[in-house]
């Protein structure tokens, strides 16, 4: 009988939603005070070092379980089979990006709102996803129908749904994961 191993397959991946559970564990540890210093985007004054920081961190912050699973479940999903396609290092590149354009905007525009969670980078992936059989002179019904059903469920939401969610954040990682889409599959 052949023997089984598990393997570390997809580092980055594995690596963030790691890191995310770190980070509501001691979410959890400090009351939330590790969330409000780090984890969380917010507007603070541009002369605070932590304020640059967190645009980048806060997609490693979540609320609560419930938030951390709903996100953990997509990108453990979605993300090996990205990594697979465009490597660990151009999956990284995206993470980055969504996280700082996400926070960035949200500092921008939204003066009273702390963004915290990887919904953006979740919705990056899910745009990103669609178009991974794409072909030169062609766009994928995949990426059509992803882009009507979960956008528009956001625009909709921002629209008329009132809860704690950023829809924008959401919307902005869609279109990162819709053009890096886009350009990484047009040769």
């Amino acid at each position: 009988m052949k023997k089984f191993k598990i393997t570390f397959n997809s580092p980055v991946t594995l690596g963030f939603i790691f890191v995310c559970f770190a980070v509501l564990v001691l979410g959890f540890l400090t009351g939330g005070l590790s969330n409000q210093l780090l984890f969380m985007s917010y507007h603070s004054s541009l002369l605070d070092p932590l304020t640059y920081v967190r645009f980048f961190t806060h997609v490693l912050g979540h609320s609560g379980w419930d938030h951390y699973i709903g996100n953990s479940a997509y990108i453990l999903l979605l993300g090996p089979m990205l990594e697979e396609k465009y490597g660990s290092k151009r999956l990284l590149q995206i993470i980055l990006i969504t996280a700082l354009v996400t926070g960035i905007v949200n500092y921008v525009l939204f003066w009273n709102v702390a963004l915290c969670g990887a919904s953006g980078v979740v919705f990056a992936f899910i745009l990103l996803t669609s178009f991974t059989s794409f072909k030169e002179g062609e766009i994928p019904l995949t990426f059509i129908l992803v882009a009507i059903i979960f956008l528009g469920q956001q625009i909709y939401d921002g629209l008329f749904v009132q809860d704690d969610i950023s829809n924008l954040s959401h919307i902005i990682g869609g279109i990162i994961g819709a053009v890096v889409g886009y350009r990484l599959n047009r040769k």
